[in-house]
């Protein structure tokens, strides 16, 4: 009977030993199971927060565009009044110059009335 004890002690020590074994390796893989579970909620979050950045940028993509496209009408708009501004001016010293012959046939004209 002392033989069937030892060995019967010996197969219960060999299976509280593997039941601490296995016992161990699953609490491990819990952790790391839970690691896992963080990690990925951490990359959810990073995946938010670059969609918000990707949709920031979507409207700033959409203002810069409006921002040109009023740049380019008022641009347009400019160069109107600068084609504008260029025919007045040539109008105003034709203006000019036919004035000033006028006020010289006027003065020339006061000239010999005065002197005869």
């Amino acid at each position: 009977m002392a033989v069937d004890e030892g060995c019967s002690r010996e197969q219960v020590l060999l299976a509280e030993n593997e039941i601490a074994f296995n016992e161990a390796i699953i609490e491990e893989r819990d952790q790391g199971i839970q690691e896992i579970q963080q990690q990925i909620g951490e990359v959810n979050e990073m995946f938010k927060d670059l969609a918000v950045l990707v949709h920031d940028q979507g409207t700033m993509i959409d203002d810069i565009g409006s921002h040109i496209e009023s740049a380019h009408a008022s641009t347009a708009q400019g160069k109107s009044h600068l084609v504008k501004a260029a025919k007045t001016q040539r109008s105003n010293s034709s203006m000019s110059c036919l004035l000033m012959v006028m006020v010289g046939v006027a003065l020339l004209i006061v000239v010999i009335v005065v002197a005869a």
